[in-house]
């Protein structure tokens, strides 16, 4: 019988092969790689940034590299895309896919704290993907909200953090107070129009008014 996961899955669009195999070594390779976006948000990502044809995209967190080929997809003709990673360990395993895509001279790796460096860009962004140090959420957001274009989006991953978002907080989880912190402090923010989508771990998209 098939799954309704299963079904969506055939449902959507496929992985490109590249996007197959990092999906593939990241899961045999690499710690903790349910933090990939993987199939389905992969899809969702290349969707919005088609939609928007972004000349900049921002990113927080660049993990093994997969959601920034698939944010990649969208890009203007001469765009760029500048991910952040502050694990200096993943960078040449991000890089080696990186290298092998059409997208490999628009995809700019930075290597060190996001919140410190980008104040010190001269760009501006039209999408910016935040999946970061989910502690730092608010100081990603207070860094990166200044450099979104007006009409431009924001993309931010796990806000619903395991459902932990709706039970009682352990006194040792400052992760899920930041979530639900961050929540409502975005979902009351004048200058922002805000929906939380149910897929996977949460993703909130915002654009600025």
């Amino acid at each position: 019988m098939v799954t309704l996961e299963q079904y969506i899955f055939d449902h959507t669009d496929a992985e490109s092969d590249l996007l197959a195999e990092l999906n593939r070594q990241t899961h045999l390779k690499i710690l903790q790689p349910r933090m990939l976006s993987g199939h389905l948000q992969g899809r969702l990502l290349s969707m919005i940034s088609r939609m928007i044809a972004p000349t900049n995209i921002l990113e927080i967190g660049t993990y093994t590299g997969y959601s920034a080929l698939c944010l990649a997809e969208g890009l203007y003709k001469q765009g760029r895309l500048h991910t952040f990673e502050i694990n200096d360990e993943l960078i040449d395993f991000a890089q080696s896919f990186f290298s092998r895509s059409k997208y490999k001279d628009q995809i700019v790796q930075h290597v060190g704290d996001a919140i410190k460096m980008i104040p010190e860009m001269t760009k501006t962004f039209d999408l910016v993907f935040i999946d970061g140090d989910k502690k730092q959420y608010l100081q990603y957001f207070e860094v990166v909200f200044p450099v979104l274009n007006s009409g431009g989006f924001m993309l931010i991953d796990n806000t619903l953090w395991s459902g932990k978002v709706l039970r009682d907080i352990e006194e040792d989880d400052p992760s899920t107070q930041m979530i639900i912190d961050f929540n409502n402090y975005i979902r009351n923010h004048p200058g922002l129009s805000t929906v939380l989508l149910p897929l996977r771990d949460g993703l909130t998209l915002v654009q600025k008014l």
